[in-house]
């Protein structure tokens, strides 16, 4: 097994690195409800470094390393010496003395890059204005235990933002056939539709959110307007007229509903599929946990392919 330095975007993982990941957060999941969690990452630390706001990414990483025996300390940036002038090479270069891996939560994901161009130990990317990894393997696990495989057919409904860009790219290495539906001007990346492209899985774009659906088994969104959109908000909001996932968007299809979280209830999802029995949107949430702990010792306790 190839042992990962950095994950900024999930690509930096392969399907093998992925399947790995997955198995340890389904055994691991399992010894969390039996009330009996291995120590794997006993005497290990975890750096966490916000630049935004969190809630699920910082609650769940403390969580997690505290049940597999290891500890997470938590800084925002400016309480580091980079507010009064040091330089990120000479920060990232002393947390490398003192822990393990650094998980960090920008607004520039040209940060992370910098941060991994100096560290000598793994950097994880929290969330980015590019890609968002750590939820994209939540979302695997969820999709993974729902349909026992991934032969499955997945539509993305709304901005082709960051988390959309990985859920792409994640859909891409595992063969998810994927649909987006996106309005004009907030389509992928250029460059994640260019590795989805050259993958294989079946793909498509759209700018119809009901094309979209109409064969799909699960069914995707996120908020509208991201954190640093707020000045867009009106426009944004006129812009998605139309792509809301609610009961009438539905309506002829059994597909299941996942969204990240926060969500803006009655925009772009109605509370009835958001509450009802259509959501795995807070097994999507529990999941954050649990696929974090595998990737947790996927990177820092390589040796151990699974709980013992």
């Amino acid at each position: 097994m190839k042992i990962m330095t950095h994950l900024l975007d999930i690509d930096d993982l392969t399907k093998t690195d992925i399947d790995s990941i997955l198995k340890l957060a389904i055994e691991l999941k399992q010894s969390h409800i039996d009330g009996n969690v291995p120590s794997l990452l006993h005497g290990k630390t975890l750096s966490m470094l916000f630049e935004k706001p969190s809630t699920r990414t910082r609650v769940s990483f403390e969580v997690g390393m505290n049940l597999l025996g290891g500890d997470a300390i938590t800084f925002d940036l400016s309480q580091l010496q980079l507010s009064r002038g040091e330089t990120l090479s000479d920060t990232t270069k002393s947390l490398s003395l003192y822990v393990d891996a650094i998980l960090a939560r920008v607004t520039d994901h040209s940060l992370l890059e910098q941060l991994s161009s100096t560290s000598k130990i793994p950097i994880i990317n929290g969330l980015s204005d590019k890609s968002h990894p750590c939820q994209a393997l939540a979302d695997l696990l969820t999709i993974y235990e729902n349909f026992g495989n991934f032969d499955v057919q997945a539509a993305w409904v709304g901005d082709g933002n960051n988390v959309a860009n990985s859920f792409a790219r994640a859909c891409s290495i595992m063969g998810i056939d994927l649909v987006m539906a996106t309005p004009k001007g907030y389509e992928l990346s250029p460059e994640t539709l260019s590795k989805i492209e050259s993958s294989g899985i079946s793909f498509s774009a759209t700018n119809d959110p009901q094309k979209a659906v109409s064969e799909a088994d699960v069914v995707y969104t996120d908020t509208w307007v991201s954190m640093g959109d707020e000045s867009t908000r009106d426009k944004r909001l006129s812009d998605f007229d139309g792509f809301q996932i609610n009961s009438k968007l539905l309506d002829k299809t059994e597909a299941l509903v996942m969204h990240c979280l926060p969500a803006h209830r009655d925009e772009e999802i109605s509370t009835d599929i958001l509450d009802g029995d259509r959501s795995l949107v807070w097994t999507q949430a529990e999941n954050r946990l649990h696929a974090q702990n595998g990737l947790l010792v996927h990177i820092l306790n390589p040796a151990q392919d699974a709980p013992k």
